[in-house]
């Protein structure tokens, strides 16, 4: 199900009903505030929200899951108080399905895998190293990945995460020698012009926490990046 509602210069809304709405990330948006004091997404949607149904005072907007700033695609808010912890169990619980687009340069070893590593995570450099063997303060990390198209220079990876670690897809693809295009912190060898890095939360499925159907949600990759646009048609 894809139902995309708003298309406004600064927000995409993918799927939105009275308890949870599903926008569309651009790369360099950040989700919630941070130091840098620049406007999260957060604060994007509240603002949509109070707009649109002519809110007084504040708007309830709840913080499901974050994406990395650089990272494009679906992320999911709670809007009400109701809906917030049963989508926080769900995430928890491993019950909301996730599904990645990953553009690299080099062809992974196989076709399509499964890969575990054990993640350190160094908050000082903000990352987080894979190692194939359990290591002291580590956690396990899991993920699949599959060829989904082969471009000129590039290939296209389908990822299906099964556990959720810090950078997780970024250190396991670099772990494997395949550095997510424009992820110079994980050993691409330059940057994107824009300081984006070509992966994107692509779907997600989940059980409505009030409606108890489910959710299938597909987000478009971004727009005026002809690498991106040479797999429209997978859109």
């Amino acid at each position: 199900m894809e139902k995309i509602i708003s298309n406004k210069k600064n927000l995409r809304v993918l799927y939105e009903d009275n308890h949870i709405i599903v926008v569309n990330k651009r790369p360099g948006d950040i989700v919630q505030g941070d130091k840098t004091g620049d406007k999260p997404l957060s604060e994007v949607v509240k603002s949509y929200l109070k707009e649109k149904y002519n809110k007084p005072g504040n708007v309830y907007l709840g913080v499901v899951h974050r994406l990395d700033r650089p990272t494009s695609g679906i992320v999911l808010f709670a809007r009400t108080s109701k809906a917030l912890p049963r989508l926080n169990k769900l995430f928890q619980e491993k019950e909301a399905k996730k599904t990645y687009w990953a553009m690299v340069k080099k062809r992974p070893p196989n076709n399509e895998d499964r890969l575990v590593h054990f993640l350190k995570r160094n908050s000082k450099q903000n990352k987080s190293y894979a190692h194939t063997k359990e290591v002291p303060d580590s956690k396990k990390a899991i993920l699949e990945y599959m060829i989904l198209k082969e471009l000129d220079n590039y290939f296209l990876l389908k990822i299906i995460l099964e556990t959720g670690r810090h950078h997780q897809i970024r250190s396991q693809l670099s772990a494997i020698g395949c550095p997510i295009k424009g992820d110079l912190k994980y050993g691409f060898d330059r940057s994107n012009k824009d300081a984006s890095i070509h992966l994107h939360a692509r779907e997600l499925k989940f059980m409505h926490p009030v409606k108890k159907e489910e959710i299938h949600i597909l987000a478009p990759a971004p727009e005026k990046d002809a690498l991106w646009e040479e797999v429209s048609d997978l859109s």
